[in-house]
């Protein structure tokens, strides 16, 4: 699938490696499984490895991991599922984890800005999707009500802004 970073189509380095498979030498991405199994020898790898995180698996589950991985990959079974975005942000601001965050499953343009604000920095878009459309989704609201990982100023501080000026 194409991956949407900053509102464009990149390509995908990554690779993802099923448990019994053989790791490339480049960037991989593996099961919870896998990587807690292996972890010990995966430890000395020198390509960058990721992980699929499951909706279920709290990120405080995975802290002991993080130092191994250069991208967490989390999935979304379907769109008004949002723990995806409760792992994002847990990542970020919880266990400062500064590596790629990747939302894959079923995302919908309406949700790539909020996915931003959570701290994902790619997502996996259906095939033959359209980047102008994903990139005006997170362009149609330029101010929200909460805080965000990534910099900006909620309504409540330009409010406050405004009152003191």
């Amino acid at each position: 699938m194409p991956l949407l970073e900053d509102g464009r189509l990149v390509d995908d380095a990554w690779v993802s490696v099923a448990d019994d498979a053989v790791l490339p030498d480049s960037p991989a991405i593996l099961s919870l499984a896998r990587l807690r199994r292996d972890a010990a020898e995966l430890a000395s790898r020198r390509a960058p490895l990721g992980l699929v995180l499951p909706p279920e698996v709290a990120v405080a589950e995975i802290a002991d991991l993080l130092p191994l991985l250069s991208l967490v990959a989390l999935v979304l079974p379907k769109f008004r599922d949002g723990r995806a975005f409760t792992q994002a942000r847990a990542l970020r601001e919880q266990h400062g984890f500064t590596g790629e965050i990747r939302a894959t499953g079923h995302v919908i343009p309406d949700q790539y800005l909020a996915l931003l604000r959570c701290g994902v920095s790619t997502v996996e878009v259906p095939a033959g999707a359209d980047p102008a459309v994903w990139d005006a989704a997170r362009r149609v609201i330029g101010i929200a009500y909460q805080r965000a990982v990534v910099p900006d100023s909620p309504l409540s501080l330009l409010r406050r802004k405004l009152e003191i000026a």
